[in-house]
């Protein structure tokens, strides 16, 4: 980059709209599909540790030194087994999010007062039925709180990905390094960014949405 060159040279983002959606689309299916994997694994596993309290421990152990790994490295690891792959990039990203969703679905359901679970016992509500539909809905608000989190971890971390070939928005800042170019290393952080604070408030108007009960309050208050 050449002293007096403008950071951003908008025309080269206008030429290039088209590509910048593709790969923003891409990258969040990369963010965004290991968070969803990860909560199908982790909603029965929290309520499996919730109910065998001994299991929560070295489960939260296991989760945490996965998180512990650096990124690169648990890409290396799987590109043995499933190459230069998005799935090479997607289940590290998904193992991520356990030391995060479980803690969160563990802790939502304890949060649950125990008068409620007794009244739903008493209505005749079975086990299976009074966690998923009385459990697990007053459990939403933690539970979405750790998908927040989970999520705009994963949307960032896929850039990474591209060392491997597999970082959806991550191409350009690789791209823009090589060529001493910066518009788009900054287009790229800015759309990660952009996805980051979209997907956070869309999940709080999904926690709005699935809550009813918590608008009636504050309004009622």
């Amino acid at each position: 980059m050449s002293d007096g060159e403008p950071l951003v040279r908008w025309q080269w983002i206008a030429d290039h709209g088209a590509e910048l959606a593709d790969y923003t689309a891409l990258h969040l299916r990369l963010g965004l599909l290991p968070v969803l994997f990860g909560l199908l694994v982790s909603v029965p596993l929290g309520i499996l540790c919730h109910r065998r309290r001994r299991l929560y421990p070295p489960v939260l152990t296991v989760a945490n030194i996965l998180y512990s790994i650096p990124s690169l490295a648990l890409f290396m690891v799987f590109v043995r087994y499933t190459g230069l792959t998005e799935q090479t990039v997607m289940i590290p990203l998904t193992l991520y999010t356990l030391s995060v969703l479980v803690p969160n679905v563990v802790d939502g359901l304890a949060s649950v007062p125990e008068p409620v679970r007794l009244a739903a016992t008493a209505m005749g509500f079975g086990t299976v039925r009074r966690v998923l539909q009385v459990e697990l809905p007053i459990a939403v608000p933690v539970v979405i709180a750790g998908v927040r989190v989970a999520a705009v971890s994963s949307i960032s971390l896929v850039a990474v990905g591209q060392l491997i070939g597999q970082g959806g928005l991550g191409y350009y800042i690789t791209r823009g390094l090589q060529l001493d170019f910066p518009t788009p290393i900054v287009t790229a952080i800015v759309l990660i960014m952009l996805l980051a604070l979209a997907t956070d408030a869309l999940l709080v108007l999904a926690q709005r949405l699935l809550t009813p009960w918590s608008r009636n309050r504050v309004t009622t208050a």
